[in-house]
């Protein structure tokens, strides 16, 4: 997803204010020019963009878990239902995992 133009000041110009150095290099992968603050050299659109994938992430996984406990306090007595409302949790769970491994990869 392309940022605007205001988006892309609004991430930049408090970095400027804060002393942030633009450099005259660009982003390899989204074009943006590159930063430097303390002697580390970055993208601010990419870092942007991170942020907001994890807040989106941590966001499902919420959701994911609220669901978790829901299943876990409803527990059918037949065992047929038992059996599908687990394995349904298994599903979420697994959901859980795979999100948990995406947040350690950013």
């Amino acid at each position: 997803m392309a940022l605007s133009d205001e988006e892309i000041r609004k991430i930049i110009t408090p970095l400027l204010l804060s002393g942030a150095k633009m450099l005259d290099k660009h982003c390899p992968k989204c074009g943006s020019p590159l930063f430097e603050l303390n002697g580390r050299v970055f993208c601010p659109v990419c870092e942007h963009r991170k942020k907001q994938r994890k807040a989106e992430l941590k966001g499902i996984e919420e959701i994911l878990m609220e669901k978790l406990k829901v299943l876990a306090n409803n527990l059918p007595d037949d065992i047929e239902k038992l059996e599908k409302h687990l394995r349904v949790m298994e599903k979420i769970i697994e959901i859980l995992e795979r999100y948990k491994k995406l947040e350690g990869e950013e």
